[in-house]
């Protein structure tokens, strides 16, 4: 039985939906059957995976609405082994029209469990808005765990505890077996003291759910949704490509291990890394 993985973090600019994108390249390449769900009215997941966003007649928005089974607005896409629900500018007006309807939070399980998708794919993966609005809340209720990219920097911290905050929320009311897949720390740059602090302080709190594999700013990888290409099929000789590469290996092997665990609960108040300002910020030579 396949698996459900939800990308999430309700701030922008954490290489969300380049993980999303790149993961699902790369379990495919690795014969991995895998659907990319793009929930995020941006469609950048759709391009990013090398759909023209013009093109699309129909996708997630008409799932959500009932309008189209799941199954009919499935497409192909350049990827091995990657097929895609895309999404449209349409699906801004989703959270909208759902505000009244019945089992609002329910509409993409629905939609899933009709098309039998986690007996059709190995990994379902659901690319989410920087929001935590219906949108998410329908990807959380969905999934089996939430896989949480994160930049290394101080404010990262606080939404971090408010995402686990939303998570505990959702088990507690529509979706009891969620868990946190694992957090990785993404736009990496070893060289500023800061992104150390966060990733100890951390490492620290989470213990083995923060991901050994970290990904690291790089051009390459900034280029390849601007080429609608995941990393793989752009410039797999780079740095961003070695790096997913690596998450890949390690998010299978942790499949193949995992064992029923203890649920991790965020505590309101998460300790600051930064003791000076001044120092935080000051980079330390290669």
């Amino acid at each position: 039985m396949g698996k459900i993985i939800v990308v999430a973090n309700q701030k922008g600019g954490v290489a969300k939906t380049t993980t999303a994108v790149n993961l699902a390249a790369f379990l495919g390449s690795y014969g991995k059957s895998v659907l990319l769900i793009d929930l995020d009215p941006q469609a950048n997941a759709t391009s990013g995976i090398g759909l023209n966003r013009d093109d699309i007649q129909k996708g997630i928005y008409e799932v959500l609405i009932e309008k189209e089974t799941l199954e009919s607005t499935i497409l192909s896409s350049p990827s091995p082994g990657v097929v895609v629900c895309p999404a449209q500018l349409s699906l801004v007006g989703a959270e909208i029209e759902l505000v009244y309807a019945v089992r609002r939070e329910n509409r993409l399980k629905q939609a899933l469990d009709k098309n039998d998708s986690k007996n059709r794919y190995d990994f379902i993966i659901i690319d989410t808005p920087p929001s935590l609005g219906l949108l998410t809340l329908n990807a959380f209720t969905a999934a089996d765990s939430v896989l949480i990219p994160m930049q290394c920097e101080y404010y990262a911290l606080e939404g971090l505890a408010q995402l686990y905050k939303t998570i505990q929320l959702v088990k507690q009311k529509t979706n009891p077996s969620l868990n946190v897949e694992g957090l990785l720390f993404s736009m990496v740059d070893p060289r500023v003291n800061l992104t150390l602090q966060v990733m100890e302080e951390v490492r620290k709190s989470l213990k083995d759910k923060v991901y050994e594999t970290t990904i690291p700013r790089n051009v390459r990888l900034a280029e390849a949704p601007s080429f609608g290409k995941p990393i793989l099929l752009y410039d797999k000789t780079s740095k961003g490509a070695e790096a997913y590469e690596r998450l890949a290996k390690e998010f299978l092997a942790r499949c193949e291990t995992a064992t029923p665990s203890a649920p991790v609960v965020m505590t309101d108040t998460i300790p600051s890394p930064i003791q000076n300002e001044a120092n935080a910020q000051e980079v330390t030579p290669p």
